[in-house]
C-alpha cells in the first residue's frame, strides 16, 4: 500500500484497523503510570506549553485510577520540576533559555503543580522525575518488582515526548505496555499521530480507553 503521500494520522488509522496484528496483551498485574499531568501541560489557558488533544482526557485517566485502586493495583502519578537553578535538569535544559522553557519548570511553581482535576487520593505513588522517562533515575522499576507487576498503562504527555519515552523503558524492561489513546496528548496532531502510530508498530498496544476500563472491570487480582 503506498503511505508516503499520507497524513501521520491516516497512517495511524491504518494501523488501528488492521485487526491482524498481534498483541502483547494484558498480564497477570496492571500498573498505571500518568506522565505529568501537570499544569504547565494540561493548562493552555494559562500556559504556551500546554497541548491539549482530548478535552476529556483527565476525566478518562480519573476514572481508570479509581479502577486500579478498586481493584489493588499501583497508580502512579509522575511530575517534571526542577531546582531554583536548573542544574537537575542537566543538559537538557541547555536547550532554551526562555521563561516557559522545560528547566524553568520550578518546585513549587504554578507550572510544576500536579493539575488539581486530577483526583490524587492516599495510596497513590507520586514521582518527582527529572527527564523524559518515567522509568530514569526513578524507583518505578523497584516498585514495580514489589507489586510483581507485568502490564503498565501509560497515560499523560507529550504522546511524542515523555509518554513515548516511558513506553519505549516499559517495553525494555520486558513490561506488557498498553496506551489508552484518549489519554495522551500532545502540543500538535502530527506528532501526536506519529507516535501513536509508531508505538503501535513496535512499543504498545495503542487501544481505546473503554478496552482498557472493559479489562479492568473484569480483573481479579492475581494471588
Amino acid at each position: 500500500m503506498e503511505t508516503s503521500s499520507k497524513s501521520a494520522r491516516e497512517l495511524y488509522e491504518i494501523v488501528k484497523a488492521d485487526r491482524s496484528r498481534r498483541r502483547f496483551g494484558f498480564g497477570r498485574k496492571p500498573a498505571l503510570v500518568n506522565v505529568d499531568l501537570q499544569n504547565a501541560y494540561t493548562r493552555p489557558d494559562e500556559f504556551p506549553t500546554a497541548y491539549e488533544t482530548d478535552p476529556r482526557q483527565i476525566e478518562h485517566v480519573n476514572a481508570l485510577a479509581r479502577l486500579f485502586r478498586a481493584k489493588g493495583c499501583p497508580v502512579i502519578w509522575t511530575y517534571v520540576a526542577y531546582l531554583p537553578t536548573g542544574e537537575d535538569c542537566g543538559v537538557w535544559g541547555t536547550r532554551s533559555d526562555t521563561p516557559d522553557s522545560l528547566q524553568n519548570i520550578k518546585e513549587g511553581s504554578r507550572r510544576a503543580a500536579i493539575d488539581e482535576r486530577c483526583a490524587i487520593e492516599d495510596g497513590d505513588i507520586v514521582i518527582n522525575k527529572r527527564m523524559a522517562s518515567a522509568f530514569f533515575e526513578t524507583n518505578l522499576g523497584s516498585l514495580f518488582t514489589w507489586h510483581r507487576v507485568d502490564t503498565v498503562i501509560v497515560t499523560g504527555g507529550s504522546t511524542s515526548g515523555c509518554v513515548r519515552a516511558t513506553v519505549v523503558d516499559s517495553l525494555s524492561r520486558s513490561f506488557r505496555t498498553v496506551v489508552p489513546e484518549e489519554c495522551v496528548s500532545d502540543r500538535h496532531e502530527s506528532p501526536h499521530f506519529a507516535n501513536l502510530y509508531d508505538m503501535a508498530l513496535k512499543y504498545a498496544d495503542v487501544l481505546p480507553v473503554a478496552e482498557v476500563v472493559a479489562f479492568m472491570e473484569q480483573y481479579t487480582p492475581a494471588n
